[in-house]
């Protein structure tokens, strides 16, 4: 073929890429996309938690407990990503300031990192619940 062809072919493939996604059959990317990506962590440097024992409580009141420690919730963080409660053990992923559990019993809970050692629930839809968990002490 003379060069001429060749680059009017080109020219031609490359116009019906761009314009051709309403052609019937053609697969529009955003329908490939998952509908929620609530489960991955929103972004930032990989990390991980301090080792140690976490307790989870919600706030008390003023008349009565200042906190209410909630057992079932806390857990105890040990190494390569990994924590272990009373109903089994999983992997979590920590990015930036936000902890997703990936695997285990607590699998898919959110957390927000307000400190080193200080972690807030996030509800589903993504604004922070009352529940706190904090470190209490380093794995013996």
């Amino acid at each position: 073929m003379r060069t001429r062809t060749i680059i009017i072919l080109a020219l031609c493939a490359a116009a019906l890429a761009a314009f051709g996604s309403g052609i019937g059959g053609a697969q529009d990317r955003k329908d490939a996309v998952p509908a929620s990506r609530s489960a991955a962590p929103s972004g930032g440097m990989l990390g991980t938690l301090q080792r140690g024992e976490w307790e989870c409580a919600l706030p008390g009141d003023a008349g009565g407990e200042a906190y209410v420690v909630l057992p079932e919730e806390g857990f105890r963080i040990g190494n390569a990503s990994s924590y272990r409660n009373a109903s089994g053990n999983g992997i979590y992923l920590l990015r930036g300031t936000e902890l997703v559990f990936t695997r285990g019993p607590k699998k898919d809970e959110r957390f927000q990192v307000l400190g080193d050692n200080t972690l807030q629930k996030m509800n589903p839809d993504g604004t922070l619940s009352k529940l706190i968990c904090t470190r209490l002490g380093s794995v013996g």
